[in-house]
């Protein structure tokens, strides 16, 4: 899963598709392409930044930013479109234009967006946060992160099946980086084969986040190997989809890993 931010103030690249004028498309389509063709079969689009302090956006800016992108990348890019929001009309209105998937780092715990996925039929990726953007890396404690977790994801997992929908349109995601100290992310991912045993795909985004710069300082813009490092490790631990930014690094990387495995 190929990471596209059409937001100015992402961790990683923020403002890359947006200026004084809008949204750059060229930028965008060629970021897409380059993505699809290095071996990306799923493009996230974002409109509402959600790092560590982020404010939220109102729908209409999402909205413009989400579908903007959407309508022009159907057009040249053939790939699946996750909608990566929490906002039930986004989502309606993305699955309109054709995207095939939803990724909700509130887990749809906002009103209707249970029901709403569940008359769109799309699957749903369901995060793990405590807390919400602008507050959920102040102090974030835990008895135990993945049996809190665990936990977390069997309650909103009974609430979204009892709202109607199919247990097989759900994905997990731990959220790493989301309401975690650098301790419990690295703990989610030294047991994550027990989050695994829940019997759902397990979708990891570790590309380039704060949890490497606290065992080796590096900016953003120098972590592709320890993101390359971290996806390889969550694939051998049970992730069935890696949410990164450097997608041939990625792509390259786990097929020298399989090839190795399959023998």
């Amino acid at each position: 899963m190929g990471i596209l931010n059409i937001t100015p103030d992402s961790f990683s690249v923020g403002g890359q598709f947006l200026h004084s004028g809008g949204l750059d498309t060229d930028t965008l389509c060629r970021r897409a392409e380059a993505m699809a063709f290095a071996g990306a079969r799923i493009l996230d689009i974002g409109g509402e930044s959600t790092r560590p302090g982020a404010e939220p956006v109102s729908e209409q800016e999402e909205l413009d930013r989400v579908l903007g992108a959407l309508a022009v990348l159907r057009s040249r890019v053939d790939a699946i479109y996750s909608i990566d929001t929490s906002s039930p009309t986004v989502m309606q209105q993305s699955a309109a234009l054709g995207a095939g998937m939803i990724n909700d780092v509130r887990a749809l715990s906002r009103p209707e967006a249970i029901a709403t996925v569940a008359d769109l039929g799309l699957p749903v990726c369901l995060m793990h946060m405590r807390g919400d953007p602008a507050t959920m890396q102040q102090a974030p404690t835990y008895t135990d992160v993945v049996e809190e977790v665990r936990a977390f994801f069997q309650e909103r997992l009974r609430l979204c099946i009892d709202g109607g929908i199919e247990k097989g349109n759900i994905l997990l995601d731990p959220g790493f980086g989301f309401g975690k100290s650098v301790g419990h992310n690295f703990e989610l991912l030294r047991r994550l084969s027990d989050l695994a045993e829940e019997g759902l795909p397990l979708l990891v985004g570790l590309s380039r986040k704060s949890m490497i710069a606290g065992v080796i300082d590096r900016a953003v813009d120098k972590r592709m190997p320890a993101s390359v490092a971290l996806a390889l490790m969550a694939v051998y631990r049970g992730a069935r989809i890696v949410r990164v930014h450097d997608v041939a690094e990625t792509v390259d990387a786990l097929a020298m890993w399989s090839t190795v495995e399959q023998r």
